[in-house]
């Protein structure tokens, strides 16, 4: 018997962020140097700021991973090798 799939993430919530231009190309640059989204770069940066002054709460999901989510085997482990896939948390 297979165990049961988990559940779905909850949703994202999406806010509306009004940035200057100079301000906005400086964090895409900073993205595309981390092989980021400027979204998931906001969001990495909000993080780690918020750890840093320990607001983060503590039953926040971790930064998704980046890319697509790894396949699993037929026994439901991950595939090998995917244990070391970047994601897009830690510290730089």
């Amino acid at each position: 018997m297979t165990p049961p799939p988990p559940p779905p993430p909850p949703p994202r919530k999406q806010v509306l962020l009004r940035l200057d231009p100079a301000v906005y190309d400086a964090l895409a640059r900073w993205a595309s140097d981390e092989l980021r989204s400027a979204n998931a770069q906001i969001e990495f940066l909000l993080r780690r700021a918020l750890t840093e002054s320990g607001r983060l709460p503590g039953g926040t999901a971790p930064i998704r991973r980046r890319g697509r989510p790894p396949k699993a085997a037929p026994d439901g482990a991950e595939e090998p090798g995917a244990e070391g896939a970047p994601d897009g948390g830690g510290t730089s």
